[in-house]
C-alpha cells in the first residue's frame, strides 16, 4: 500500500509543490490549506485535501480526524509546512502580532504534531511514522527585519530537538527541513500582516523603513535571487527525508543555509552579525 502523508500549507510555493511532487512518487498525499478556495483548488487539481486553519484548534482537529477518513486511520507521515511572516523591527511588534504569529507558526503545528505522535505510536512495534518540521535559515540565525518568524523558527529548532531526543525510543523519527531563499508567496502575503500590526510612520525607524523594508515588500523584484531556488529543490530533500532508512536531523537546503550553518558554529558572534546583515 502507498504511504500516506499529510501535509500543510499547500496552497502555495513549498506545500503545494511537495503535495504535487509526493504523489507523483507514490505516496497517499492528504494536502491541506486554510481557505476553503484553494482546497477546492487543489481538489480540482486531483489532489485529496483538508481544510486546517492552523490559528484555530477546532479547526486543527476537524481537519486532522478528515485527514485520517481518507487514509483509513493510518498516517505515515506528517509535514508541517504552513507558517506567515510579520516583517518589521522588533521595537514596533505589538505583543499582539507576536501571539498570532505564534498561534500559526508554533502552537497550532504542536498541537497537529502530537496528534500524529498518537496516531503513530499504536503503527507498529513501538510506533512507526516520520514528522517533518518545515523551519529555515532563519532558525539558524537571526536577520534584521524579521524577528517574528526567526523568533518561531528558533522556537521550532529548540521543540524538534527536545522531540527527537524523546522520542528516540519509539519508531518515530523527527526531521528539521531548513530552506533558504526559495521561490514562494511568502513575502507577498506577509503584507497585510505587516499592514495590520506595525505602524512604521510612527516609527523612529521610519527612515530605515522607506530606504529598505517598504522597497522589499512593495517594489517589484529586480531580476532572480542568484541563491533562489525552486520549491522543488525542497520537495527533493523531503523525499530523502521520507525515505532514508536513518534521516538525518537536518537537512539544509539552498547555499546561504549550508553557509549559515557553518558560521553559527565556528565565527564569532559580531562576525555572524555582520554576515547576516548582508542577507
Amino acid at each position: 500500500m502507498a504511504k500516506t502523508i499529510l501535509i500543510t500549507g499547500c496552497s502555495s510555493g513549498i506545500g503545494y509543490d511537495a503535495a504535487h511532487g509526493l504523489k507523483a512518487a507514490g505516496w497517499t498525499v492528504i494536502a491541506s490549506a486554510r481557505k476553503p478556495e484553494d482546497c477546492d483548488r487543489l481538489r480540482a487539481e486531483g489532489l485529496q485535501c483538508v481544510q486546517l486553519d492552523m490559528a484555530d484548534p477546532t479547526s486543527i482537529a476537524r481537519g486532522f480526524a478528515q485527514a485520517l477518513e481518507l487514509t483509513g486511520g493510518r498516517l505515515d507521515a506528517l509535514y508541517n509546512n504552513a507558517a506567515f511572516a510579520c516583517p518589521g523591527a522588533a521595537e514596533d511588534l505589538p505583543a499582539g502580532a507576536l501571539r498570532e504569529i505564534f498561534e500559526t507558526n508554533l502552537f497550532g503545528l504542536h498541537d497537529l504534531t502530537c496528534r500524529a505522535i498518537k496516531v503513530m505510536r499504536q503503527q507498529g512495534e513501538n510506533g512507526e511514522g516520520r514528522i517533518l518540521q518545515c523551519s529555515s535559515v532563519l532558525g539558524l540565525v537571526g536577520v534584521r527585519w524579521r524577528a517574528a518568524y526567526v523568533s518561531t523558527k528558533f522556537a521550532l529548532e529548540g521543540l524538534t530537538d527536545v522531540m527527537r531526543q524523546e522520542m528516540k525510543d519509539t519508531g518515530i523519527k523527527f526531521v528539521l527541513i531548513e530552506p533558504g531563499p526559495i521561490t514562494s508567496r511568502i513575502r507577498a502575503n506577509s503584507i497585510p500582516h505587516f499592514e495590520r500590526w506595525i505602524d512604521w510612520r510612527a516609527s523612529p525607524r521610519r527612515a530605515q523603513y522607506e530606504a529598505s523594508l517598504l522597497k522589499r515588500l512593495y517594489e517589484p523584484k529586480q531580476g532572480p535571487d542568484r541563491f533562489e531556488l525552486p520549491a522543488s529543490a525542497v520537495t527533493r530533500k523531503i523525499l530523502t527525508a521520507l525515505t532514508a532508512q536513518h534521516p538525518r536531523a537536518r537537512y539544509a537546503i539552498t547555499v546561504p543555509t549550508h553557509i549559515m550553518a557553518i558560521a553559527r558554529r565556528f565565527l564569532p558572534v559580531r562576525a555572524l552579525d555582520w554576515l547576516a546583515s548582508k542577507g
